[in-house]
């Protein structure tokens, strides 16, 4: 793939996200053959134009992190992309349904690690052993392309479909809690819309944050210490509408919040 074209597509998708308009999947007509090595290139093009724009990364963030799912895809790893500061919407605050195309949200358990994580070859263990401190979080995502409709290769374009975070303010050390065994609850204006637990993601999600360091040493980076990590939704992704309150109960660590307006 040549500069030229990975500049036409990650203008076709950072586009579509400036605009809040939703776009026809890149492999439809524009690229058909896009592979996940050229969607990361893309994805690498996105980010810099988006720091260029004098945005700062929040930290990283997993997708497609089920093992069911990674093995329907026919895929060995999950993926990842990344949250801005501008996307991140403070416990118990409003977003606008306006600034966004089609959000949903996705309860998720936050890292952050007391220490840098170099792969190749980091385990749950070494994840648990730098872990300061884990926190709930809500990610919303907002794919850019018509009716949530993408293979693997779009998704990873278009920056994992990410667009906002929240993350809560109960911080907890991984030791005194079973991340495994973590009951989830997504509730929206009080009644339980989906359920889940700390397992659902990569059967541990502290598996996430090594597969993520493990990934990204292929590219001679590493996992920085201080940065929030989005492990990975534990339940079904839940679209918004306005009016809407949305709240997160994760068992043993706690909640976070926030509420929708137009």
């Amino acid at each position: 793939m040549n500069h030229h074209l990975i500049a036409e597509l990650t203008e076709y998708v950072h586009n579509a996200e400036k605009d809040k308009k939703e776009i026809e999947k890149i492999t439809a007509q524009l690229y058909p053959t896009l592979t996940i090595e050229e969607a990361y290139m893309i994805q690498e093009e996105l980010i810099k134009q988006k720091l260029e724009q004098g945005y700062k990364i929040v930290g990283p963030k997993m997708g497609i992190t089920s093992e069911a799912k990674m093995k329907q895809m026919n895929v060995k790893d999950p993926i990842y992309g990344y949250i801005f500061d501008y996307m991140i919407v403070e416990d118990g605050d409003f977003i606008s349904l306006s600034d966004y195309i089609h959000p949903k949200v996705e309860p998720e358990i936050g890292f952050v690690l007391g220490k840098d994580l170099e792969g190749p070859n980091i385990t749950v263990q070494d994840v648990l052993d730098a872990t300061e401190y884990v926190f709930p979080a809500i990610e919303i995502i907002d794919s850019r392309y018509e009716n949530f409709n993408f293979t693997l290769p779009d998704v990873i374009a278009d920056n994992t479909s990410a667009r906002g975070a929240v993350f809560g303010t109960n911080l907890r050390n991984p030791e005194d809690v079973a991340l495994d065994m973590v009951g989830v609850t997504l509730s929206i204006n009080g009644k339980v819309q989906a359920l889940g637990a700390g397992a659902a993601v990569l059967g541990h999600p502290a598996n996430s944050v090594a597969r993520y360091a493990n990934m990204i040493s292929r590219k001679g980076q590493k996992v920085k210490a201080g940065q929030p990590i989005l492990t990975g939704g534990l339940t079904e992704a839940i679209r918004l509408s306005a009016g809407d309150f949305v709240q997160v109960k994760l068992g043993g660590i706690g909640e976070v919040s926030f509420f929708v307006k137009k």
